[in-house]
């Protein structure tokens, strides 16, 4: 004789599978993205040395450009689940909108001063680089800064359809951007079908196409008919016959623009309420990461090498909590529109959970496995040997890296940002770099130092956004 489960195992295996539902093509999407990177720097390395120096440059550019600059996405994601739960699609809508236009305006702000001073900016970057890297470099990003804003937009269309809880979307759309790219990349690097061989330039186009088909894509997703948010709103009918008059006959009356002005405003107002802690909150990451980073370079090419390595097996777990992530704060934030706090905080940590178990079992292979994972980038034994000391170390942050990972993107989605960015300042200031240098300069343990000290700072973060989350301010913001 069987028994049904009781109601509140029946519920909480319902939310696990649309937290899922959610997770997967998330995830799918986000190691898409990188990919697009990867398959450039592959290639390219297979052409020469100094291009694969370039980009390791103008790589870390773009990348750190576009992360801390698509900060609006955040916003977009919160307000657009939040009106989406409370049912108001028409204001998820105008969020939508006018997030699309700030974005596409902040990129050409962005871009055209870095491409005006492109060359310049790079020698004193990077004074020791070399002459040929650094034009190549120049080169690469005269072909990407100009296309950059359409990566802004990328960004907000694909954060506005998860806030909606359509994360398949943006997945098949990264898909066909990553054909595009290996495609172009493939064609123009080596100079196939009677082209000449441009090399990095080629990585470059591949890139902007990319750029452009992605965010040409999912904006066209969003304003079909068919699109989850009526952001093609049909004026309303008049009952009387018009009466005659010399204007369009479409055309908006005046008081109704500045409505309709003042509608934009409002809406973007409450997308940069959020987005403007996310972007301070961003900014202080790479901040941090770049001290890291230096302080890796201390320690000479083969832990440098050997951290890449590392940093290239660990990245399908960080992708993998980012994906969990999404779905929490979209999950999270239409739950609070519909005014249910407590299911929202239930979704928040089910989806923390579920990412801590999926972490921990990569956590296991790191520490059981650790030098046939590294074989995979490098068969240098030097390299293998420091990187086989480092990972059973990474294997211990694995589940404080899902936690932490999960709660930041709730609370992202939730709309409390500021309470991320605080963390993030004491967490990727303090522990990372300080306790980075701690224990691998102080107390000379090296790489494996290096990597105690990020796992400082997962287990710094967990701590201080699980206490956010127990107190439970989130749940009365207002986005």
């Amino acid at each position: 004789m069987t028994h049904p489960a009781p109601p509140a195992l029946r519920e909480a295996a319902a939310v696990a599978l649309q937290v899922w539902r959610l997770a997967w093509p998330a995830i799918a999407h986000m190691l898409l993205l990188t990919l697009v990177f990867l398959v450039g720097r592959g290639m390219v390395g297979r052409y020469s040395t100094t291009a694969l120096a370039s980009m390791q440059i103008c790589g870390t550019l773009t990348w750190t450009i576009v992360s801390i600059f698509s900060a609006t996405s955040a916003g977009t994601l919160a307000v657009v689940a939040r009106s989406v739960g409370a049912g108001d699609r028409a204001g998820a809508a105008a969020a939508v909108r006018v997030s699309l236009t700030f974005a596409l305006a902040l990129g050409a702000a962005v871009a055209l001063p870095l491409l005006a001073a492109c060359g310049p900016l790079l020698r004193a970057l990077f004074p020791q680089a070399g002459a040929a890297v650094l034009d190549q470099a120049t080169a690469y990003l005269g072909i990407v800064l100009p296309v950059l804003p359409l990566a802004f937009v990328e960004a907000v269309a694909a954060a506005a359809l998860q806030g909606v809880g359509d994360t398949k979307t943006p997945l098949v759309v990264a898909t066909l951007g990553n054909l595009v790219n290996v495609a172009v990349s493939a064609v123009l690097i080596f100079g196939h079908l009677g082209l000449p061989a441009l090399g990095v330039r080629g990585a470059a186009v591949g890139v902007a196409c990319t750029m452009a088909t992605e965010a040409l894509l999912l904006t066209a997703a969003l304003l079909s008919r068919s699109g989850p948010l009526p952001l093609r709103a049909a004026p309303s009918p008049s009952a009387a016959a018009p009466a005659p008059s010399t204007a369009a006959p479409d055309a908006p009356s005046a008081p109704d623009q500045r409505t309709a002005r003042k509608a934009d405003a409002a809406a973007l107002a409450r997308v940069l309420r959020v987005a403007a802690p996310a972007f301070a909150e961003r900014s202080a990451y790479h901040a941090g990461y770049m001290g890291f980073v230096a302080i890796i370079g201390l320690l000479g090419a083969t832990a440098m090498a050997a951290n890449q390595a590392l940093i290239a097996v660990e990245s399908v777990c960080f992708l993998s909590a980012e994906g969990f992530g999404i779905a929490a704060g979209s999950l999270m934030a239409q739950r609070l529109g519909a005014r249910r706090p407590d299911e929202a905080a239930r979704v928040a940590l089910l989806a923390a959970l579920m990412a801590i178990v999926a972490l921990s079992a990569f956590g296991v292979l790191f520490a059981l496995a650790p030098r046939p994972l590294l074989l995979a980038f490098s068969s240098d034994p030097e390299l293998l040997a420091l990187g086989a000391r480092a990972l059973p170390v990474a294997a211990v942050a694995q589940p404080f890296m899902a936690f932490a990972t999960v709660m930041g993107m709730g609370l992202r989605g939730a709309g409390d940002t500021r309470t991320v960015l605080a963390v993030t300042l004491v967490s990727s200031l303090l522990m990372r770099v300080g306790g980075t240098w701690l224990f691998a300069v102080t107390l000379g343990h090296g790489l494996v130092g290096v990597w105690m000290g990020s796992t400082a700072d997962w287990i710094c973060r967990s701590a201080l956004l699980g206490l956010a989350y127990a107190r439970g301010r989130w749940k009365g913001l207002t986005v």
